[in-house]
């Protein structure tokens, strides 16, 4: 089967989308970028590849007239099956990392007990991992450094002593410990991992399609041999440059922003894509093509870096500022939208009583009026509008979006799909098939 892989390496997350012959989504795959950009991109493609191989199976049996209906059972359990494996496994790597860290020089004189104190930490770590990974659970990321850090944290702070093992000592490993770990999973624990995940899932499924269960194994197994030719790779976004393809491999992400929402809304004309360090207006003809754009490139105010600096300031989680934002009553004006001014800023806004619901709606407010001036430079918003990028997950920059574009342009018909994330990722791709068709 022949595939075509885009690569979108963002300042914040690093994306995937592997495309079909017929362009059709097969997988896509999505980790936190890191310092290393060359891992980033290999990890995310990795799991698209790993997301590629479920919807073979996925097809494989809603193909066959006596399976049909059993996906919807299987592949669930399938994927929690093969998550809890991969974070179990990088759980053990973890915990090797962190015992690495403690046996620096700095921590001598309370080695053991720091040792066992990690053991501890760990082995909790591994309960609450078969939790998260429960059939009813609700995990508020999908990322292993933000559950593995926000269970560590907690126990760190409950388990800690500040006459003895400090919370900060425990902090500092973990900081230590956690980017090895992200950066060391390979193509072959992860097809491990998806075949043992397998076995796992036939065997529970005995007990409620037992008298499918040979149809069933066949099925998966069909799946397992299919090849995955990738013939075509491109990559885009803020980290392209040190993606390692060849020159003629790489697009901008302008023109994959544009191509990617006119292909998931045919309809588009602008596009808006806030992203972690920058910020795109675009405009494209009913081709998808780019007729124009203005981009905020110089700092990465009002973008999702932003954004997490104030989720630090506020010891929260970037998902959660939206929500709490639309618990406001009182919009709060908001001067600056600069990173480097916006701890004070909003240090000071509290100090003077101001509730956080009600300045995080004006934070919210004050983004996008950055991203409306961006927008009418660009030439306006059109009908239809696309908003792309991680912030269009945020609920608050969301509704402030729709208020400004009725204040300054009526009704527009504005598309954000839940996959807007793979927007630039997915012009990648087609380009990639575009590429390899011309050629052939």
């Amino acid at each position: 089967m022949r595939v075509f892989v885009g690569i979108d390496l963002g300042s914040t997350t690093t994306k995937a989308v592997i495309l079909d012959s017929q362009s059709n989504i097969v997988g896509r795959g999505i980790t936190n970028s890191r310092s290393n950009y060359d891992v980033a991109s290999q990890i995310a493609r990795q799991e698209a590849f790993v997301q590629a191989r479920f919807k073979l199976t996925r097809d494989a049996l809603s193909a066959d007239s006596e399976l049909s209906g059993s996906e919807n059972l299987f592949l669930p359990l399938l994927d929690r099956k093969f998550r809890l494996s991969h974070h179990l496994e990088e759980l053990d790597r973890l915990a090797t990392e962190l015992h690495k860290a403690a046996d620096g020089p700095r921590h001598a004189h309370y080695s053991n007990s720091l040792h066992r104190l990690l053991d501890e930490i760990v082995e909790e770590m591994q309960q609450r991992t078969r939790k998260h990974f429960s059939a009813l659970a609700v995990r508020k990321s999908e990322f292993f450094r933000d559950l593995a850090a926000a269970d560590y944290m907690q126990l760190a702070e409950e388990r800690s002593d500040p006459k003895g093992i400090a919370f900060e000592t425990l902090t500092s490993l973990f900081d230590q410990a956690i980017l090895p770990v992200e950066n060391s999973t390979s193509a072959e624990a992860l097809e491990r991992l998806i075949d043992d995940a397998m076995d796992v899932a036939l065997e529970a499924s005995q007990t409620s399609m037992a008298d499918r269960v040979d149809k069933l194994r066949g099925a998966v197994d069909a799946a397992r041999a299919t090849a995955l030719d990738e013939v075509a790779t491109v990559g885009t976004g803020y980290g392209r440059q040190r993606l390692p393809f060849p020159k003629e491999q790489v697009r901008s992400e302008i023109l994959c922003h544009g191509l990617g929402a006119h292909t998931m809304f045919s309809g588009t004309r602008t596009v808006l894509d806030i992203g972690g360090q920058d910020t795109k207006a675009i405009q494209v003809d009913e081709n998808g093509i780019v007729t124009s754009f203005q981009m905020n490139d110089r700092c990465a105010a009002g973008c999702g870096r932003y954004l997490g600096y104030i989720a630090d300031e506020m010891n929260l989680g970037v998902h959660e500022l939206g929500p709490l934002a639309e618990k406001s009553t009182c919009h709060v004006k908001i001067n600056s939208t600069c990173t480097v001014f916006a701890g004070a800023e909003l240090r000071e806004r509290l100090s003077l009583g101001q509730k956080r619901e009600d300045v995080l709606a004006g934070l919210h407010r004050a983004i996008i009026l950055r991203a409306m001036s961006l927008l009418a430079r660009s030439g306006g918003v059109e009908d239809e509008f696309t908003f792309t990028g991680g912030v269009a997950r945020n609920p608050a920059a969301v509704a402030a979006l729709h208020d400004l574009v009725d204040e300054n342009y009526g009704e527009r018909t504005t598309n954000i799909s839940a996959d807007s994330i793979y927007t630039g990722a997915l012009g990648a791709a087609l380009f990639a098939r575009r590429g390899y068709q011309q050629a052939a």
